[in-house]
């Protein structure tokens, strides 16, 4: 079950971000026995302005841009794993980088949350889309250790693939798991039984199929039940408001859940989850 990730790609912006993006890429490649990590910046220049031409018309924008992210690689990279830095002009940075992905055959990109900061975050949304390989968000609080799992489940055959990461990064008495589930109760019965009624009973059934999972999984290593009570349109919510009261360090999340026809489709839960800032990394399983 257990996944390789011998190439990773971060993504970097010349923001302050970078500086958390290349310290926590330098523990994950570690954590993962990666053998190369690339980092990669795209230099947009029909972005900048006409007023600035001038000035600039002699600057090597390559070169500089590549002297000051080796610099910053070199300082906060510190994993012993061979690195390099790609610089490039590209119209669009997420085609350039499913470029770079195919090219060396990436199996994870690392890409900044900066939702509800300076700057859109559209780019990263894209790539979640158009990516085939895992996606990991990376906040700026995120802190460089995983002591604590959230793998979140709908019990359905793609929300398994969270354990391929499990995997990878668990370590026997260092790493807590909780595995979580969001309920909610059929509201179509409400009309004939009350959902006063209906909530236990409900509870119980979740209760009994999370512990059926688990055992039906055979997981080698402990793991604890999480299940929440929500709105079925309220999961990616109530998944948020319950970890950010929590000590996790790491969410993963399938791309898709049980629902999902397309092969290529983002499941609603897990892109809202993407494209919100918690606090904590969001690892998506493709």
């Amino acid at each position: 079950m257990k996944k390789d990730y011998k190439n990773i790609l971060v993504a970097l912006d010349l923001s302050d971000l970078d500086e958390v993006l290349i310290q926590y890429s330098s523990f994950l490649a570690e954590k993962l026995k990666a053998e190369k990590v690339y980092f990669v910046h795209n230099i947009k220049k029909y972005a900048i302005s006409e007023l600035f031409e001038e000035q600039l018309k002699e600057v090597n924008l390559d070169e500089v841009i590549g002297d000051e992210l080796n610099e910053k690689v070199q300082e906060h990279f510190k994993a012993d794993i061979p690195s390099e830095v790609l610089i490039s002009e590209d119209p669009y940075s997420e085609s350039l980088i499913k470029y770079i992905v195919d090219k060396f055959g990436i199996q994870l990109v690392i890409v900044g949350n900066k939702k509800h900061e300076k700057g859109t975050g559209l780019v990263s949304g894209k790539l979640l889309k158009l990516l085939r390989c895992d996606v990991l968000a990376v906040p700026r609080l995120a802190k460089p250790q995983i002591e604590t799992i959230w793998a979140g489940t709908d019990f359905s055959p793609e929300s398994r693939k969270t354990f391929q990461v499990i995997d990878a990064l668990f370590q026997k008495s260092k790493t807590s798991l909780k595995l979580v589930h969001v309920y909610s109760v059929p509201l179509q019965f409400s009309p004939y039984v009350s959902a006063e009624f209906m909530a236990p009973k409900v509870e119980k059934h979740i209760k009994e199929k999370i512990e059926k999972y688990i055992r039906k999984m055979a997981y080698p290593e402990p793991m604890e039940p999480l299940i929440f009570h929500g709105r079925e349109s309220g999961t990616a919510q109530k998944i948020i408001a319950n970890i950010k009261k929590s000590n996790a360090d790491l969410l993963v999340v399938a791309d898709k859940g049980g629902n999902t026809f397309s092969p290529f489709a983002i499941g609603s839960v897990t892109e809202e989850l993407f494209n919100t800032n918690y606090g904590v990394p969001l690892w998506v399983v493709k």
